[in-house]
């Protein structure tokens, strides 16, 4: 991690649990933050993976709706002042939650070191940073981060972060 650029932890939460981790991501990089919502939001209906005509259903099997998800707001203000960028986002279908699409696309993250960060019940990280780094064509320094699965701990994100700080 660059030493001494401001952090923004950028996340999209369904349910509350990716929200509680970035929160306590930046408390601890004394970052910034950002919460992405989707317009319309996704409603407790939209998100059951058991009915085959829910809409995160629907999105999963035809890739083309997910290009029509918007946004309330994309672009970051003061973009260009950041240097990290934590992404944070659920784990849908072992990838990220498509939300997080539309912010990667807005966003040109040349400069940028960027690490991902996500939530499951039991899903690990898998190629979904890989994905998000192609998706930005590339630009910028993307690095895996993890995966926070079962129940959240807020010590074991602090410990996570730290050990970001340590590496570099």
């Amino acid at each position: 991690m660059a030493a001494g650029g401001k952090t923004l932890v950028v996340y999209y939460s369904a349910t509350g649990r990716t929200e509680r981790v970035a929160k306590v991501i930046a408390k601890e990089r004394q970052a910034d933050i950002m919460k992405l919502v989707p317009n319309p939001a996704y409603t407790e209906a939209d998100l059951d993976t058991h009915d085959k005509n829910s809409r995160t259903t629907r999105e999963r099997d035809d890739t083309s709706l997910r290009e029509k998800i918007q946004l309330q707001k994309a672009v970051p203000d003061n973009w260009a002042s950041y240097d990290t960028i934590f992404l944070g986002y659920p784990i849908w279908w072992s990838i990220a939650a498509w939300p997080v699409d539309a912010f990667v696309k807005a966003n040109d993250f040349t400069g940028k070191n960027v690490v991902t960060f996500a939530t499951a019940g039991i899903s690990p990280l898998g190629n979904s940073g890989k994905l998000l780094a192609e998706m930005a064509g590339g630009k910028g320094n993307w690095q895996d981060g993890t995966c926070f699965t079962g129940s959240l701990d807020d010590a074991k994100v602090v410990e996570w972060v730290r050990s970001l700080s340590a590496a570099k």
